[in-house]
């Protein structure tokens, strides 16, 4: 359940698949992953998860960078259920950000919609069709701890 009650379900696979771990588990690092609502997130991460969360994007994950890569300090990613919807949810996110003041954010990926980016200087957002996010899988690549690597 979110933090608004809404019960989230996914598909079972059937009996004589092999139950796969969900790439955007957070148990699949749980030294990095954050709660996508979690109370301590810094301002600008808190907008842009309510932003995300409000216009139903799927599995919100943030990634907490801090210490492991210049490139920003926080990754979001959340996923869209088509090409439309992933749209939707950038062209929301860059209007939030820009009513809130961030407005120099990047974005990249806008015209196909399967990957869209948005570079907000420490946060970056990467918002996905779900078959897309499975085939790069990049909570895997960032949740990596330094002793693992």
């Amino acid at each position: 359940m979110d933090h608004k009650g809404t019960l989230t379900l996914s598909l079972q696979p059937a009996q004589d698949a092999q139950p796969k771990a969900s790439a955007a588990s957070p148990a699949a690092a749980p030294d990095t992953v954050q709660a996508a609502h979690d109370e301590n997130l810094p301002p600008l991460e808190t907008l842009i998860v309510d932003r995300l969360d409000d216009d139903k994007a799927q599995d919100i994950v943030c990634i907490d960078l801090k210490g492991k890569s210049s490139v920003a300090d926080t990754l979001i990613i959340a996923s869209g259920r088509s090409h439309r919807h992933v749209g939707a949810l950038a062209d929301h996110v860059m209007r939030a950000l820009k009513e809130a003041g961030y407005g120099k954010a990047k974005v990249e990926g806008l015209p196909a919609c399967d990957w869209v980016l948005i570079d907000v200087g420490d946060v970056v957002v990467h918002i996905f069709r779900p078959e897309v996010r499975t085939f790069y899988n990049i909570e895997k690549i960032w949740s990596l701890s330094p002793a693992d690597a």
